[in-house]
């Protein structure tokens, strides 16, 4: 009888942001799609964390740096989405990504942009 070798998986998240991307002159749609009609913003600056719920010292950071609108943050996904013009969201993911891994040992990527 041949034996079946199996392999568990399991995911153990560490302390790390694993997107980090600013999307400047956003389609006004995607606006809309994210409940904020009637509303536009030069940039939207999207995060993504892990553990979850350091998405509100994520945006908490993010506000603390420049005029940004939190457009969206769920401490249960880790998900943050901030809003404003394009140098305020900008500065606002560099200074708080940089003081996740700086002062939380968070691993951080490059900040990418579109």
């Amino acid at each position: 009888m041949e034996t079946k070798e199996r392999k568990i998986f399991e995911s153990v998240p560490g302390k790390q942001v694993t997107i980090a991307h600013i999307i400047a002159n956003p389609d006004k749609r995607i606006f809309d799609k994210l409940g904020l009609q009637n509303e536009y913003y030069q940039a939207i600056g999207i995060m993504t964390i892990t553990p979850s719920e350091v998405a509100v010292i994520a945006v908490d950071m993010a506000k603390k740096q420049g005029p940004i609108k939190i457009g969206f943050v769920d401490r249960f996904s880790g998900s943050v989405f901030i809003l404003g013009d394009i140098a305020a969201v900008e500065g606002a993911m560099i200074e708080t990504t940089s003081f996740l891994e700086r002062m939380m040992g968070f691993s951080v990527p490059k900040i990418t942009k579109t």
